[in-house]
């Protein structure tokens, strides 16, 4: 029987349509509140995709330049090749005039004229204003340009390891271009054009531009002149000492890097990314990256430690008969007959290192590892630069008397060619640690200076007495003949060394040397300071005085020319005399001849006769240079 209908009921049927109805709109609510409010952005830059076509405007990269303010990079405009194939007339004549143009495959070009699926596809980037206008001149559809930035170095070869290079995509990949790629990469545009919806441009619609903004301009401490007097010595070192490598650094004692190199090198608007071991190898500052066993350079370091301590003086006297016998090790001096009797000043021209294991010793290990600690060594330097590596110190607990006795002359110990540099700066500049840097200046493009370094001084190292000492230590090294014979009239000091390399074994590598020479001008107080490294020379010789002394010496006499710099003593007149035949003769012998003509001589090897020389026979030597002679 059926119910009979009541009020009821029909309330009951109005509120369920009611809560479905409120249901659907409170869902279409939410909905509309997700679409606009939550995902409107990301909604909106779909749909303007899709009836948009955009070309980026790449930046320009903000300009490199030297101290002097010559241009080391700048960026030059080149030109991208785009097809919309949906746009396209003729294919096969497309396709013809562009393999021609651009020199490319015609079947590749073709392929990329028809491929479907894309709204468009890039032929070919960074064409040139030429080749460009070339193409736009046949005023094809479904042709686009698109403006790109390419980088050039005007010096080509010069600075390739501090300048770097960048990708085909404008990003630094090594050196100062991939250090500072934030500050020079800028801030890419954009063009915009509306298109239908198979992609093809409407005629008349809106066309939107937006204009690339330059990265900042950076200033650097190089001065791109001395930069270049130091390239063409290392090149030099490398043709005639037949070397592996070599760098050379010229740091001012305040911190400015003014010149670094390693050779060999290669063309930075030729950048051989199809050899990646040479990009690798060549790629790196050596000065900062790779760490050596120094020598004799790093006496430099322990007599400012022994002097700081007054555990020696200038009055002190050494006996050097050869060797020192430590913890009943036998340790040679270089010479191995010895130097004998001699003063502090003597013993650190002579680089003897019978006295610096002494000075070592009375430091003892604690003192002088607390020294190495303030000169910076085992850690980093600072230097605006990426991959600097630390140094290797021995723990302190394993030190036993006879590494330290090692230390004291430079072996047992590893720096980088910039750290070692580095500690002699901040001892011969009044004992003020520095940190070197690079940039010197950041400029943005419209002209202000967002940043410029400061020459802000660090902690103490050594007391200026002591650095007073060390700078007379290192003028009278490099002078054996009389006051500014060095460099003719110009008062430069200096300090070779000359250290064996190892093996990958562990194991001393025979015949495996580097030889290195620090030189600071003016040697009282000095502006610039001097890194030459040569690694594995071998043309016969490997001492740091004739592998590497003489051509600091090139590279000084050249930055004076350059500068202007007048001679401290106008009246110096150096000597020259013809090297003697000394091949067979007794050492005894040897070396009586070699003192009556006034040069300073090197022994190597323990035998009693002569069986070769350098400088060779009849070659043309300054008086007080050094000579070797191979028993």
């Amino acid at each position: 029987m059926q119910k009979p209908y009541s009020l009821f009921s029909f309330r009951k049927r109005i509120l369920a349509v009611t809560l479905v109805i409120s249901f659907i709109f409170c869902s279409l609510a939410l909905r509309l509140f997700v679409i606009q409010i939550i995902n409107g952005k990301e909604l909106q830059f779909k749909a303007t995709d899709q009836w948009t076509r955009d070309l980026a405007i790449v930046a320009p990269r903000g300009d490199i330049l030297d101290s002097t303010g010559s241009a080391l990079a700048v960026s030059y405009t080149t030109y991208n090749v785009y097809v919309r194939g949906r746009e396209v007339e003729s294919a096969t004549t497309l396709a013809t005039v562009l393999s021609r143009a651009l020199e490319m495959d015609f079947d590749d070009v073709y392929k990329k004229v028809t491929k479907k699926g894309v709204s468009e596809v890039l032929i070919k980037m960074g064409i040139s204003g030429e080749k460009a206008e070339e193409i736009y001149g046949h005023k094809f559809t479904g042709v686009y340009l698109a403006e790109n930035v390419a980088r050039y170095y005007p010096y080509g070869n010069l600075l390739t390891q501090v300048l770097g290079f960048t990708s085909i995509d404008n990003v630094g990949q090594t050196g100062i271009e991939a250090y500072y790629d934030q500050k020079l990469k800028g801030q890419d545009g954009f063009s915009y054009v509306q298109s239908d919806l198979q992609g093809k441009e409407i005629g008349g619609s809106l066309r939107y531009y937006i204009s690339a903004t330059k990265g900042n301009d950076l200033t650097l401490t190089i001065d791109s002149k001395i930069q270049l007097i130091l390239e063409r010595t290392l090149e030099k070192i490398m043709v005639e000492q037949k070397a592996k490598n070599v760098t050379g650094i010229m740091l001012k004692p305040t911190g400015e890097i003014v010149a670094l190199s390693t050779k060999p090198s290669f063309d930075l608007n030729e950048v051989p990314r199809d050899d990646l071991e040479t990009l690798f190898d060549q790629s790196k500052i050596k000065g900062v990256t790779d760490v050596y066993e120094p020598g004799s350079t790093f006496k430099i370091l322990t007599v400012s430690a022994a002097l700081e301590e007054g555990v020696t003086s200038l009055d002190d006297k050494f006996y050097c008969p050869g060797y020192r016998m430590v913890d009943g090790v036998r340790i040679k001096c270089w010479r191995t007959i010895g130097h004998g009797s001699q003063t502090l000043t003597e013993a650190f021209a002579n680089s003897c290192n019978c006295c610096f294991m002494d000075l070592a010793l009375r430091l003892g290990k604690d003192k002088l590892y607390e020294y190495l600690e303030r000169f910076g060594l085992g850690q980093k330097t600072g230097i605006t630069m990426a991959g600097e590596a630390k140094g290797i110190l021995m723990d302190k607990s394993l030190v036993k008397n006879v590494d330290l006795a090692r230390i004291g002359f430079g072996h047992a110990v590893a720096v980088t060619p910039i750290q070692l540099l580095t500690a002699v700066a901040s001892i011969t500049n009044g004992g003020h640690k520095i940190s070197p840097y690079f940039l010197s200046k950041e400029t943005d493009v419209n002209g202000n200076v967002v940043f410029e370094a400061s020459n802000a001084q660090g902690a103490t190292t050594v007391s200026e007495k002591t650095s007073q000492i060390v700078n007379g230590l290192l003028e009278f090294a490099e002078n054996k003949t009389g006051k500014y014979t060095f460099v003719e009239g110009y008062n430069v000091g200096g300090k070779t060394g000359t250290a064996q390399k190892y093996s990958e074994g562990g194991g001393i590598a025979q015949g495996k040397y580097i030889s290195s020479f620090i030189g600071t001008y003016p040697a009282d107080k000095p502006e610039y300071l001097l890194f030459i490294m040569v690694d594995e020379a071998s043309a016969g010789a490997y001492y740091g005085s004739v592998v590497a002394a003489p051509y600091g010496k090139e590279v000084f006499s050249g930055m004076f020319e350059y500068l202007g710099e007048k001679k401290q003593d106008e009246s110096i007149v150096v000597e020259y005399v013809d090297m003697p035949d000394l091949v067979g003769l007794s050492l005894a012998d040897a070396l009586m001849e070699v003192k009556k003509l006034g040069l300073d001589y090197e022994i190597d090897g323990e035998g009693e006769f002569v069986i070769n020389q350098l400088a060779p026979y009849g070659t043309s030597v300054q008086k007080g240079s050094t000579v070797i002679l191979i028993t």
